[in-house]
């Protein structure tokens, strides 16, 4: 079973990569395959060099849009076996300056392999609609897929 300061050690572990904009360390922490769904993607992929590839190709788009820094709370975190937990974070996006540029929601599956948790699933609750909202605001373009 997981405890929630196992789960907070990961997700501090995944915001430090996220606001580092290091996709070979965010990639790390997926196990493979690793999936990503939303409502408009789905994409499954199958090795940490292609994770790390696909988690690159966000961050122009993220820096345009003044991101500095990531923090996170956990809302929920549910055991579904002794090594799958289901988790849902709201990842927190803020600028320079530490300004809330929005938030966003996902929930994972998480599993321990070689006594460390990976996540496989990764769900996009509200991420499309609050980030188109904020592009918007500052004028960037979506990107395209």
């Amino acid at each position: 079973m997981t405890t929630r300061d196992e789960i907070e050690s990961f997700l501090d572990e995944y915001q430090a990569a996220l606001s580092a904009f290091d996709a070979e360390r965010s990639a790390a922490l997926w196990g493979t395959p690793g999936t990503i769904l939303s409502d408009g993607f789905v994409g499954t992929l199958s090795s940490h060099a292609e994770m790390a590839q696909g988690l690159a190709q966000s961050y122009p788009f993220y820096q345009a849009l003044g991101l500095a820094r990531v923090g996170h709370t956990l809302l929920e975190h549910i055991d579904l076996t002794p090594l799958i937990a289901r988790v849902r974070v709201r990842w927190h996006f803020y600028d320079g300056d530490g300004n809330l540029l929005t938030d966003g929601d996902y929930e994972y599956l998480l599993r321990r392999d070689d006594e460390r948790l990976h996540t496989y699933v990764a769900v996009a609750i509200d991420e499309t609609e609050k980030l188109t909202q904020l592009a918007a605001a500052k004028g960037i373009d979506m990107p395209a897929g």
